[in-house]
């Protein structure tokens, strides 16, 4: 019960990695606020898993390539939970593309989703715990592809490197307020969307990644749980990689990344 009497925001929490990191929050004792796109249906089961855990949820609708909508999703959020501990930015975009069918259009949704999205949930979120004096703690999840380049990921290789950078600087303007600020990286993770991509995306990452498997979603849940309790108490600007060893190898399955840029082209 390490987050117990504490809210935690997730975005992207209906799905995912945003999913099992929600419950996983939930079971130590959070309150949660689910960010959802547009599976609203998806959202609204998440919250009755919660509430059954015997804790207190809300879905909250937000494309957060919009300030708009994320300033009003926070309002909304503000009129039922007195404070914020925890943000966990983790509603983000693959955006597989071939480096030279990169369109405009591909690089800002992809660039607006992942680091766009994170910012100004970031500041909406650090407000918040400013107008309430909560030390709280802001986490966002990136990726092993921000160490090291993909093919056909530019946009979101970039996207997420620059949330690395985006952590140091937040790290420092928010010390002052006792806010923390940190990212962790997963690698290869067995979510939706990499399944769909490739059925075979098990057998075609795991045997890239030292440990020879890639991660359940429910493996990033003890890393978030670390950086969002008094566990990290002395720990901000920081980046963890939860990758298997991935990042201190660096090889890449051709065959994935050539099938994912073609599904998704």
């Amino acid at each position: 019960m390490r987050l117990s009497g504490k809210t935690v925001l997730v975005t992207g929490g209906s799905t995912g990695i945003g999913y099992a990191l929600a419950l996983g929050c939930a079971r130590e004792g959070a309150d949660l606020i689910i960010n959802y796109f547009d599976d609203r249906a998806r959202a609204e089961t998440v919250v009755k898993e919660i509430t059954a855990l015997g804790r207190r949820a809300i879905a909250l609708k937000a494309d957060i390539r919009k300030v708009r909508e994320i300033d009003a999703m926070f309002a909304r959020a503000r009129k039922v939970f007195p404070r914020l501990d925890v943000l966990i930015n983790n509603a983000g975009l693959t955006g597989w593309a071939n480096f030279f069918d990169t369109t405009e259009d591909k690089w800002d949704v992809v660039l607006d989703t992942n680091l766009k999205g994170t910012f100004f949930c970031s500041l909406a979120a650090a407000k918040w715990m400013r107008d309430t004096k909560t030390p709280g703690s802001l986490i966002n999840i990136s990726t092993q592809c921000a160490e090291l380049a993909v093919k056909n990921l530019v946009a979101y290789g970039t996207s997420k490197a620059g949330i690395h950078g985006l952590t140091k600087q937040l790290a420092v303007e928010l010390a002052p307020l006792g806010i923390r600020v940190n990212t962790f990286s997963p690698g290869p993770v067995n979510v939706e969307r990499n399944l769909a991509d490739d059925p075979d995306y098990r057998n075609a990452w795991g045997s890239m990644v030292p440990l020879g498997r890639t991660a359940e979603p429910e493996e990033m849940v003890g890393p978030a749980l670390f950086l969002a309790s008094n566990d990290s108490s002395y720990v901000t600007g920081q980046t963890l990689f939860v990758d298997g060893g991935w990042t201190v190898q660096g090889k890449v399955p051709e065959s994935n990344v050539s099938k994912a840029a073609k599904k998704n082209r």
